[in-house]
């Protein structure tokens, strides 16, 4: 097992954070059922995904740092979503 590399570290922790949060847009978006904007999220999501992938299977301790980082994705994510019970999903039209 080689070293860690911090930098590395931070880095997978950030795009898997990134990761998840747009995996959330991605989802509200296919719930409002807004065709572009989930094509949108979806490719930028499997664009941040490859990252933390290629980063972390050249030593197998990065993805205890990909787990950090999807955890600190999706909570950001649903902070940020918040809504009140029986509201309309981010991104739904209005009415």
């Amino acid at each position: 097992m080689s070293a860690i590399d911090p930098l590395t570290a931070a880095a997978v922790v950030v795009a898997t954070a990134a990761t998840d949060a747009v995996y959330v847009m991605f989802t509200s978006a296919v719930v409002a059922r807004r065709r572009v904007p989930a094509a949108t999220w979806s490719s930028v999501w499997y664009l941040l995904s490859s990252f933390a992938v290629i980063s972390y299977t050249e030593n197998w301790v990065y993805v205890g740092f990909a787990a950090i980082g999807s955890w600190l994705g999706a909570f950001a994510s649903i902070t940020f979503l918040h809504r009140p019970p029986g509201g309309p999903p981010v991104g739904a039209a209005p009415e």
